[in-house]
């Protein structure tokens, strides 16, 4: 039996068989955005940091937890004035988000971490995620990828500032990660100077430590740790 962490990699025999073999009991949803990340970075930075994190936790939790990469553009409408970037609006972004996990429900999984890795989706789905535990009714979780980081992980950084946008933090994750898509040769052409204090070594340090947060923050879903508080219903 296959023991792959990338949902669309399975047959459908694949994955039947491991659902009814218990093995699976999560399910990763990365969601990030593709937008302009200053001159330096390529703009598929969100969507594929968060997919590393994403691939890097299900690695640790296997056989137990595959990624479902469902939904590759965001909300980034502050970002539309740099060609190229693809936004979708808010409840464009919402009403397929939760599609996505309706269908995660449906294959049978009882534990859920939406993992995101773009700021702006932030905001609009902590204000609707009361609803979609309402209507999921499963162990439903949205989580900032960056949020398991403390203020030891901003000691490594010059600026401090975790994540911030195409800056030193996410410039450093890039660099230890997937190098080719930064641009060094002009990253001290721009207005912010603060991409170029970035260091491969200390990006991976710094996702060694998300990808340890995000995997016991899964580990704590699993275990009846943390279970999702679904808010009542009005009398």
């Amino acid at each position: 039996m296959t023991t792959e962490i990338l949902l669309g990699k399975h047959t459908r025999r694949e994955f039947r068989e491991r659902m009814q073999s218990g093995e699976l009991q999560a399910a990763i949803l990365p969601v990030a955005a593709i937008e302009q990340h200053l001159e330096h970075l390529a703009m598929e930075h969100d969507w594929r940091s968060v997919n590393e994190v994403a691939g890097a936790v299900a690695e640790r939790l296997r056989p137990r937890v595959v990624v479902a990469q469902g939904l590759l553009a965001g909300i980034s409408e502050h970002h539309m004035r740099h060609p190229g970037t693809l936004t979708l609006k808010p409840g464009s972004f919402l009403a397929v988000l939760y599609d996505l996990i309706d269908s995660l429900k449906r294959a049978g999984f009882k534990h859920i971490l939406v993992l995101n890795g773009h700021g702006g989706n932030t905001d609009p789905c902590r204000g609707i995620w009361g609803q979609f535990r309402q209507l999921s009714d499963v162990n439903l979780h949205f989580l900032p990828y960056w949020e398991v980081l403390g203020d030891a992980a901003r000691d490594e950084l010059v600026t401090r500032s975790i994540p911030g946008h195409a800056q030193e933090y996410e410039t450093a994750f890039a660099l230890a990660r997937f190098p080719e898509n930064v641009r060094t040769a002009i990253w001290t052409e721009q207005s912010d100077p603060t991409p170029a204090l970035a260091k491969a070594e200390v990006g991976a340090k710094l996702f060694e430590q998300v990808v340890a947060g995000v995997s016991e923050y899964l580990q704590e879903m699993l275990d009846g740790r943390r279970p999702a508080e679904i808010p009542p219903f009005f009398p």
